[in-house]
């Protein structure tokens, strides 16, 4: 039976839309949810130590924020333009959104700073470019300089520290949004875990455009996603593999978490690797790896609440959704969070 992407609306008051993250971290609320039995329980987030036991294995994104998003003018011209970068192609080529879309051809450069100019080399579909990036020096360096933290669209507020929109554990530079998920956890709270027994398993997965790109098709099953590199290590599939060896649950923090390690997932192990994912959970989909989910609350109609759904059911998501809306929890990036089990 075909899904419709209507089926995964839920009705959210715009007032439960976060705006500024909680202080600190892990004051933010934390809905439990038992998917053995379907109890919900209504906790804070520091409370998360009561859930988890001597040896889990944690699975975190250890992804970090770039400040990808940039503004220039075309040369020549003063209109302003937007230019948010998506996904490193090599050193000096990449991936972007752009607005307004329609004035970057091929061939066109922007110039944001006296460091740093692009050129449009390819045009894609819905504002995609690929651009060639000049400038002297490190890129990265001068991208802190002139880039701007890229925050969704439905945050008004101004973030007063960029680092509230990174993890405590974030390591790797490529994402153009936060694995929201891990917010919550601050360092005293991760070293808590682990003193706990925990172990931990750090993947990589750089957040780009299959976080962005709604679900514009009326069924599920049409709609295709963005790929998304990632990268498991050898020391990271061979803790995932010996906890589902030894029966040990793997639990998830984020839903850039869950989609790196069933993609690595290949001849019944998780395969050490890098490369890019496409991959679509939605229901239907047999999870091989995740027992456990730490995630926050999603926009309607999007892949991550289909992710959700493959996980514990479309209408027990949809109940759990409901119960969090009626308890005015906090949702999206800045937003609380839920444990299934």
């Amino acid at each position: 039976m075909t899904m419709k992407t209507s089926d995964f609306y839920y009705d959210l008051p715009k007032e439960l839309i976060a705006q500024t993250p909680i202080e600190p971290r892990d004051e933010s609320r934390l809905l439990v949810y038992n998917r053995a039995d379907n109890s919900i329980e209504h906790r804070h987030f520091y409370n998360i130590t009561d859930y988890l036991k001597k040896g889990d294995l944690l699975v975190i994104n250890n992804t970090k924020v770039i400040p990808a998003r940039l503004f220039g003018k075309r040369e020549g011209c003063d209109g302003k333009i937007e230019v948010f970068l998506l996904k490193r192609i090599d050193y000096t080529h990449w991936e972007c959104l752009s607005k307004p879309a329609r004035k970057l051809t091929v061939g066109t450069k922007v110039i944001f700073s006296n460091e740093l100019s692009l050129t449009v080399t390819k045009r894609g579909e819905e504002g995609i470019r690929e651009v060639e990036f000049h400038f002297d020096g490190v890129f990265e360096d001068i991208l802190s300089r002139v880039g701007n933290v890229p925050l969704p669209p439905y945050l008004t507020k101004e973030l007063k520290d960029s680092t509230r929109y990174q993890t405590v554990y974030c390591k790797v530079d490529g994402s153009a949004a936060a694995p929201t998920a891990g917010l919550h956890f601050t360092t005293e709270l991760m070293e808590k875990v682990k003193e706990m027994g925990v172990d931990v398993a750090e993947v990589l997965l750089h957040v780009g455009l299959g976080t962005f790109r709604p679900v514009k098709t009326d069924s599920v099953e049409t709609h295709e996603m963005h790929s998304e590199y990632y990268e498991v290590s050898e020391e990271a599939a061979d803790k995932i593999n010996l906890a589902l060896k030894e029966g040990r649950r793997v639990i998830c923090v984020g839903t850039t978490s869950v989609r790196t390690v069933e993609s690595a997932f290949k001849d019944g192990l998780v395969q050490a690797g890098s490369g890019n994912t496409n991959i679509f959970i939605y229901p239907g989909y047999k999870y091989n790896v995740v027992k456990g989910l730490i995630t926050n609350f999603h926009l309607p109609e999007s892949t991550l609440i289909m992710l959700v759904s493959a996980f514990m059911g479309k209408d027990e998501t949809l109940e759990m959704y409901r119960i969090a809306v009626e308890n005015k929890y906090r949702f999206f990036s800045f937003g609380d969070a839920c444990l299934i089990l």
